[in-house]
């Protein structure tokens, strides 16, 4: 079973407040586990998942007579 994270946790580890996982839960934007009637977890692979959705990779641009060639 993979580890739990609280909503404080999950915050902590994307370097934000605790509203910011809060509203990804409430968007249903993040798979969660719900706890009784008022506890979530968020799996540690979900907010893996999250940040990988958003990761951006970088591009190699080349300069040609002042303009970008893709």
């Amino acid at each position: 079973m993979e580890k739990l994270l609280t909503v404080k946790e999950a915050a902590a580890r994307l370097g934000t407040t605790e509203r910011f996982p809060r509203r990804l839960i409430a968007e249903r934007r993040i798979r969660y586990v719900k706890l009784g009637g008022h506890h979530v977890r968020i799996p540690e692979a979900a907010l893996a998942d999250f940040i990988e959705a958003g990761t951006v990779e970088p591009v190699t641009v080349a300069w040609s007579g002042g303009r970008a060639v893709a």
